[in-house]
């Protein structure tokens, strides 16, 4: 977002702060917009410059999101399984979503932090792929992603307003790797992670209604 400040002439007439794709606001020389200034450092002195004073300053905007967000790439990221966020999990930190889920596949706790040590979220993703899965695993793995998801939301106070900043969104997880259950692919699939990110959301919503 860019904002534009300009000195209207003589005769102390206040100036025009404005911004990309909005209408003008008039603002006069006090209060609001000298705060501004002095965060600026920009100082408009006096009134009666014969040239009007322009200053334009680029302000990084966060847009909350709108409809849908249909992956969780660039700014939203954050909602990523990848995204490096410390998860407990049955009394074992491990420093990733996808690594207390692939560690959860298993009973041997060796196994467990062994994985948790695994430098990266693909890697451990890959090595959760060669374990022999615990009994009725089929069955957990959809509680496991529950439990693992709410822990990095709830824990983490940034991660948490960036989830509670996608509004009313739809969160998808559209990918290229074909996973029709976690996610969506070609316009297809049963999104369990993005419906367990709006459920954790929507917890999180409430509590605060409560405070």
């Amino acid at each position: 977002m860019r904002l534009r400040l300009e000195g209207r002439g003589q005769g102390c007439g206040g100036f025009m702060l404005s911004c990309s794709g909005a209408s003008g606001v008039d603002v006069k020389s006090g209060g609001f917009l000298a705060a501004v200034l002095m965060m600026l450092g920009a100082g408009v002195v006096g009134c009666a410059a014969k040239q009007p004073k322009v200053v334009e300053v680029r302000v990084a905007a966060t847009q909350p999101a709108r409809g849908k967000v249909p992956e969780f790439q660039g700014p939203y990221r954050f909602l990523s399984n990848f995204y490096p966020a410390e998860v407990e999990f049955e009394g074992m930190r491990y420093p990733s979503v996808e690594h207390a889920y692939q560690a959860a596949k298993t009973l041997d706790l060796g196994e467990r932090k062994r994985i948790s040590a695994l430098p990266t979220a693909a890697e451990a993703k890959s090595e959760g792929r060669k374990l022999q899965l615990r009994p009725n695993w089929e069955t957990l793995k959809f509680e496991v992603m529950e439990q693992c998801v709410r822990y990095k939301f709830t824990h983490n106070p940034q991660l948490k307003q960036m989830l509670l900043d996608t509004g009313d969104a739809v969160l998808e997880e559209g990918n290229s790797w074909q996973d029709r259950v976690w996610g969506i692919y070609q316009g297809e699939g049963e999104n369990r992670l993005g419906k367990i990110l709006m459920k954790v959301r929507g917890e999180i919503r409430s509590e605060r209604l409560k405070d």
